[in-house]
């Protein structure tokens, strides 16, 4: 049997990162992978990157590292210059790591001798900002996969965990280890466990302190740097639910040829958590009242 530890949307925060692997430890994994977003929105994403290379673990670029690698330059789209926490975070990681995330792929295929081949991707085959979300159809999700072969998939990017067999493939989401959009403050992850039938995920779901990201951010000048959306981030990691998506959709129907000031984050935040998920989207909004059945051990 091949035992894999699979993370997802880490997203800088390494206290996040170092309870996952703490818990991992026990279960003997053969490889750990992780679907993307590796750094950005968090404190520690230089730390992050060298964790993960200290612990070899396989790595794909998700959307987040695409706005490391593009923003500013000619592949960006124009909107993408006003994103002001990846212009921060380039400037943490140095030339070093961004030259070694140019190197990673944007998808994997493992093909281990005891199971069936697995494909990993960050959003959808597709796209890496192609979510896949918990109620999205059967119908659209089986016209993403319609390309790939392998018939387990692993998906990320919305940060909602998913296990769904669609059509003749088996689609999993690990949910996020750093910034959780669940309304619990804890870390996701998948131990998964193979045979001649396919795969089982495990999910794990563990409690991590916040602290040292917040005392960092603080330090950082991160919070001088980025503003509005700065603050936004840090009511997400407290509340883990979504913040900065919400208050744009708010914001760009509200004052929409004004730029972002403190003001209006104030107004933005008097509203009630009903009045503020509204801006959501309606995935999301759906999930949050639903919360998920998947067994969390």
């Amino acid at each position: 049997m091949t035992r894999l530890a699979v993370l997802a949307d880490i997203h800088g925060n390494l206290p996040a990162l170092e309870a996952v692997l703490a818990d991992m430890a026990q279960f003997k994994v053969d490889s750990i992978i992780v679907a993307g977003d590796v750094v950005n929105w968090g404190a520690f994403s230089p730390q992050v990157m060298d964790r993960l290379h200290e612990i070899g673990a396989a790595v794909i670029r998700g959307n987040h590292e695409i706005y490391m690698l593009d923003q500013g330059t000619a592949r960006a789209p124009e909107a993408w210059a006003n994103f002001v926490i990846p212009a921060w975070t380039r400037t943490q990681l140095g030339t070093r790591r961004l030259n070694q995330i140019a190197t990673w792929p944007d998808t994997l295929s493992l093909r281990f001798r005891d199971a069936p081949t697995l494909r990993i991707v960050h959003g959808s085959p597709r796209d890496h900002f192609e979510p896949i979300y918990p109620d999205s159809t059967d119908a659209d999700i089986a016209t993403m996969l319609a390309s790939v072969d392998e018939t387990t998939v692993i998906c990320a990017h919305t940060h909602l965990p998913l296990d769904r067999q669609v059509g003749r493939w088996h689609v999993i989401n690990p949910g996020s280890v750093g910034v959780p959009l669940m309304g619990i403050v804890q870390a996701s992850y998948i131990v998964l466990d193979s045979s001649e039938d396919g795969w089982t995920a495990t999910y794990r779901s563990l409690p991590f302190d916040n602290t040292p990201t917040f005392e960092e951010l603080e330090r950082s000048g991160f919070i001088e740097a980025c503003g509005v959306t700065a603050l936004l981030l840090i009511e997400e990691y407290k509340t883990a639910r979504s913040q900065i998506a919400p208050f744009a959709r708010w914001h760009a129907q509200k004052y929409p040829t004004e730029p972002q000031r403190m003001e209006h984050l104030a107004e933005f935040s008097a509203l009630d958590l009903q009045e503020r998920l509204t801006y959501s989207t309606e995935s999301y909004r759906r999930y949050i009242a639903t919360m998920t059945d998947i067994e969390v051990k």
